[in-house]
């Protein structure tokens, strides 16, 4: 932080400052009372509370999350519930090839040719940066819009085949024959019986992909330029601010945590059987 050619008593002066001087245990006490107590500590870089500059990004991560998952539950169930209506159908191989390319291509990627070819090319959403929620709702989500899509295509990729796999393995269980045998049409039946039932393991995966959308925002952030908790938490380790790192890290796996909390309490709510289980 001082560099290469700090003097002794500098460096003495900075290391008692920053509590570097105490006892190991000391230190890891008074950093998780800190944070027992809301009090994350301050920014070396910024000078201002950690706690402030999280929250402050939050208000762009958060909505961009959201808006990245409704993206990719919106297309990869109706693709993956139409491949598994007619496998080895046209739909299903479009499908098919979708996910592929989907898996294979990065997300940051996606988000440089969508700058290239939606923003800049068509002129039709915002191609980086974020006004601000005070700028008016629809500017705002206009500056989300192409970053949401970059990290939806990615995940909808892997969950339209863990739908039309799970959707495809329920169509031909017998309660499904059953009900085509009492004169349910095949779409009625697939949307009223099977897929109800195949959605266990689209939670499970969509709770999984958690992760990947955190790691994934801090790339696309910094593509977009957005002034989110991916571009903090890259800024910071760039500029070694490391309380900050420390406590967007501990946000991070907070944020995991909570998500598969949340997807084993919708277990019981989407199968009645598991809450004696649960």
């Amino acid at each position: 932080m001082l560099g290469m050619n700090a003097a002794p008593d500098t460096l003495a002066a900075l290391r008692a400052e920053l509590g570097l001087d105490q006892p190991f245990m000391t230190r890891y006490l008074g950093w998780l009372t800190g944070v027992l107590q809301g009090n994350l500590g301050n920014s070396y870089i910024y000078q201002t509370p950690v706690a402030d500059l999280i929250g402050e990004r939050l208000k762009v991560t958060v909505p961009l999350a959201v808006l990245a998952t409704a993206m990719s539950l919106v297309i990869a169930l109706p693709l993956g519930v139409w491949a598994a209506n007619r496998p080895g159908g046209a739909v299903d191989n479009l499908a098919s090839l979708y996910s592929q390319i989907g898996i294979a291509v990065p997300n940051f990627w996606v988000g440089l040719l969508l700058i290239l070819g939606v923003a800049l090319g068509l002129g039709l959403f915002s191609s980086g940066g974020f006004p601000g929620w005070g700028a008016g709702f629809w500017p705002a989500i206009n500056a989300l819009i192409l970053p949401a899509v970059a990290l939806a295509i990615p995940q909808s990729a892997v969950l339209t085949r863990v739908t039309r796999s799970s959707v495809i393995e329920v169509v031909n269980e017998d309660f499904v024959r059953t009900a085509r045998a009492k004169g349910l049409s095949r779409a009625r039946a697939l949307w009223r019986h099977a897929v109800p039932n195949a959605l266990l393991p689209i939670i499970t995966m969509l709770g999984l992909q958690i992760p990947f959308l955190i790691s994934g925002a801090v790339l696309v952030e910094n593509v977009f330029t957005l002034p989110g908790l991916g571009t903090l938490a890259y800024q910071s380790l760039s500029q070694r601010d490391l309380i900050v790192v420390q406590n967007v890290i501990l946000l991070f796996a907070l944020i995991v945590l909570v998500a598969n909390t949340v997807v084993d309490a919708l277990y019981a709510v989407i199968d009645p059987r598991l809450k004696g289980r649960l």
